[in-house]
């Protein structure tokens, strides 16, 4: 079961990889993992990709697929997996398939988690976050026990810059301009579902898991 999460930033998708991943037994694989990794154990590709971060220049598309090939090829996927934020773009989607093709395989699905982008600026100003422990908390969904403070370690809890309105409506206008346009192009191999991100997000797994089968 090879799956792609798609879904603007703050729509949840990250959240439902991880259970997608714990129920079905399959690795979540995030980019950001995939580059740590590399360059936490010092392989070729990891050295390739640090040249770039270091400079603070993105890693190409290409690398990004040879790091996320790599990856994918391990024992532990032999039964699937979950891609979550890659491909992030058409020429990463083609880039993937080709690699893929390579080794005759081809994704089964890629989950839209759809949330309309004044749900996502409302929920992502409500996120909170502690500087010192690095606990994330919600003012409506999963509030701090003392308003502004961290339950797990007592520091003050803070809206970080990336989660202000302005720089949300910014993600926002990168991921519609770059990543929505994968709607489309997973539609036209009929691997694409919807799900209504807006609901909580145990009725987002539950229809998920509806698309997947048990």
């Amino acid at each position: 079961m090879k799956i792609i999460m798609l879904g603007a930033p703050g729509a949840g998708k990250g959240t439902q990889a991880k259970q997608i991943a714990a129920k079905y037994q399959i690795p979540h694989i995030s980019t950001g993992d995939i580059f740590r990794a590399n360059i936490k154990n010092g392989t070729e590709l990891g050295k390739k990709a640090k040249t770039y971060m270091d400079q603070g220049a993105l890693v190409p598309d290409e690398l990004t697929c040879d790091l996320v090939m790599d990856r994918i090829q391990q024992d532990d996927c032999a039964n699937g997996f979950v891609l979550d934020g890659f491909p992030r773009t058409i020429p990463q989607a083609e880039a993937l398939d080709a690699a893929l093709a390579k080794i005759n395989q081809t994704m089964d699905y890629a989950i839209d988690v759809d949330v309309p982008d004044e749900n996502i600026v409302k929920r992502m100003g409500g996120r909170r976050a502690c500087l010192n422990c690095g606990a994330t908390y919600h003012i409506v969904f999963n509030p701090t026990k003392v308003e502004g403070v961290c339950d797990a370690c007592g520091s003050k809890t803070v809206l970080r810059d990336d989660d202000k309105p302005e720089t949300v409506q910014k993600r926002l206008s990168v991921y519609h301009d770059q990543t929505q346009p994968l709607i489309d192009y997973y539609k036209k191999q009929n691997i694409l579902k919807s799900v209504d991100g807006t609901q909580p997000m145990d009725k987002v797994f539950a229809d998920i898991v509806t698309i997947l089968g048990e």
